[in-house]
C-alpha cells in the first residue's frame, strides 16, 4: 500500500496517528453497525418467507372459493353482489425503527367484516370469499411494506460494506505505512544527527 505524499516531520506524525485512530474506531464502529444490520435483514428475510408461505395458503384457499362462486352463481349475479356490496379500506403509515435507521411501515385498517348472506340475492359463498381476500389483503399489505423495508435495508447494508472495505483495505493500511516511513526517516535523522555531535566533540577534543 503506497503511503500519503506528506513531509516526514513530527507533527504530520501526530496527525496521520491521530487519524489511524479515528479511522480504526471507525471501522469498529461500521463493522458492529454492518453486523446489526445484517442480523436484521436476515431476520425479515425471514418474516417475508412466513408471509409468502401465509400468502401461498391464502391463495390457495381463496381463488378457488371465487371460481367455485362464479360457477354456482353465475358471473352476472357475482357482479351484482359486488356492487352492493361496500367496504372501505384505509392504509396508514407508521415509523419503524430498525438497526437504528427509521423507515415507514404500512398497516391497513380492515373494516368490521358485514354478513351479506340473504342480502340482495347473496349467499353464504359470497361471505367466505370476502372473508377470504380480506386476509389475503391484510397479508399483502404486510408483504409489501415489509419487501421494501428489506430492500431499503440491503442498500444500507451495502454502503455500510463499501466503507468497511474501504477503511480496512485502504485508509488504514495506508496511514500505517505512512506512520512507518514517517518513523524511519525522524529516526533516522536522529541518528545522523547523535553521529554529527560526537563528530564534533571529538573534534574539539583533538584541538
Amino acid at each position: 500500500m503506497a503511503k500519503l505524499n506528506i513531509a516526514p516531520t513530527k507533527s504530520n506524525l501526530l496527525a496521520i496517528k491521530e487519524q489511524l485512530a479515528v479511522s480504526t474506531q471507525g471501522y469498529d464502529l461500521l463493522e458492529q453497525k454492518r453486523e446489526i444490520l445484517v442480523m436484521e435483514l436476515m431476520h425479515l428475510v425471514e418474516k417475508v418467507k412466513l408471509l409468502e408461505q401465509q400468502i401461498d395458503k391464502c391463495i390457495e384457499k381463496a381463488y378457488p372459493a371465487l371460481k367455485s362462486m362464479l360457477l354456482t352463481a353465475g358471473g352476472d349475479r357475482v357482479e351484482r353482489i359486488a356492487h352492493g356490496v361496500e367496504y372501505k379500506f384505509e392504509l396508514t403509515e407508521k415509523p419503524v425503527i430498525i438497526g437504528g435507521m427509521n423507515f415507514t411501515s404500512l398497516d391497513v385498517s380492515l373494516p368490521q367484516r358485514q354478513l351479506f348472506s340473504s342480502f340482495l340475492g347473496t349467499f353464504p359463498d359470497s361471505d367466505l370469499v370476502m372473508t377470504d381476500f380480506f386476509e389475503l389483503l391484510s397479508l399483502l399489505t404486510q408483504l409489501a411494506s415489509i419487501r421494501t423495508i428489506v430492500w431499503r435495508l440491503a442498500m444500507e447494508v451495502k454502503k455500510t460494506q463499501r466503507r468497511v472495505n474501504a477503511l480496512d483495505k485502504m485508509v488504514i493500511p495506508q496511514d500505517k505505512e505512512t506512520v512507518k516511513y514517517i518513523e524511519g526517516v525522524l529516526e533516522e535523522r536522529e541518528r545522523e544527527n547523535v553521529f554529527v555531535l560526537k563528530a564534533l566533540k571529538n573534534r574539539q577534543v583533538q584541538k
